[in-house]
């Protein structure tokens, strides 16, 4: 659900490895994924599925077992609401979004016994409509059950994950996983995005580095009063991790920027700083770039 960066790297890989795989999408992607199929291009290998299922329609599929859900923040409910007629026969959504607030956001509309937990490190974005490039070498995916009777959904994914050469894990913890995700996102997007810069000038200017720093001690701080268990060392892990990072690996939220789309930013450093409100705790990094950014929220060049 959501063929962008995540959803049609990850979609791609599994369906290549002939797992049985639908594709919903909308627009001129849409049309050139019928027209010339679905292309990805990437370190680990490119892909080109001549002939995908896809379609804008969900009930049109029947049912599923597994949902791997990656649309944008903002449609979160409304495609929550478009997947009743795929899980009706018992099957399982996995959201793979940026939030930390999906797995709720979704049982909310479709009830807790459809939603497991999903994390996905990857930069990936829509190149062009039909063509999802991949930056980089990485491309993982953790998911894990929120409730006991998620478990043998979890086993499936991991084993068609397996079988098809995607490095997936399956985690007793998933909640804690989608915390420290969010920890390192909402930050490096945030980051990314007020600079304009991709991780190399982020992490090799020291006032940005800094400011980095900051925005990772906030949302691990705000983590922290929401009841996440991160170590002590757990900010410079992340700083150590942005270190890793491909040179010129850019966050979703810039390359929204950039492009005049519409920003996911209320669900990122506007959850940090709504959180942070509530926790009692300060998020000044986070709250300053929120405002910054927000005149852009809707879409509109920068």
């Amino acid at each position: 659900m959501g063929t962008g960066g995540v959803g049609g790297y990850f979609g791609a890989r599994l369906a290549h490895a002939g797992q049985d795989v639908a594709f919903i999408a909308r627009g001129r992607h849409l049309a050139a994924m019928r027209e010339s199929g679905l292309r990805v291009t990437s370190a680990a290998g490119d892909i080109h599925l001549p002939r995908p299922v896809v379609t804008d329609d969900p009930a049109t599929l029947g049912s599923a077992d597994i949902v791997l859900f990656a649309v944008k923040l903002w449609d979160t409910e409304s495609a929550a609401e478009a997947l009743r007629p795929l899980v009706a026969d018992g099957g399982v959504v996995v959201p793979f979004q940026n939030g930390v607030e999906s797995v709720d956001r979704i049982a909310a509309v479709l009830g807790p016994e459809r939603v497991m937990g999903g994390v996905a490190y990857i930069a990936a974005t829509i190149a062009e409509p039909g063509v999802i490039a991949h930056t980089g070498t990485m491309a993982r995916l953790r998911f894990g059950p929120v409730l006991p009777m998620h478990k043998a959904a979890a086993e499936r994914l991991a084993a068609a994950c397996k079988s098809s050469g995607v490095d997936a894990e399956m985690t007793s913890d998933i909640r804690h996983a989608i915390w420290a995700k969010f920890v390192f996102l909402a930050s490096f997007a945030a980051c990314t995005a007020i600079s304009r810069q991709p991780a190399e000038v982020l992490r090799s200017d020291p006032d940005l580095r800094a400011m980095m720093d900051s925005a990772v001690r906030e949302a691990t701080q705000v983590g922290r009063a929401k009841g996440a268990a991160f170590p002590d060392d757990f900010v410079a892990r992340q700083m150590d991790f942005l270190d890793t990072l491909a040179p010129q690996m850019r966050s979703s939220m810039l390359n929204d920027l950039t492009a005049g789309n519409r920003l996911e930013l209320p669900w990122l450093s506007g959850a940090v700083a709504r959180m942070a409100r509530e926790c009692g705790v300060a998020a000044p990094v986070h709250a300053t770039i929120y405002a910054a950014l927000k005149p852009f929220i809707g879409g509109s060049a920068p």
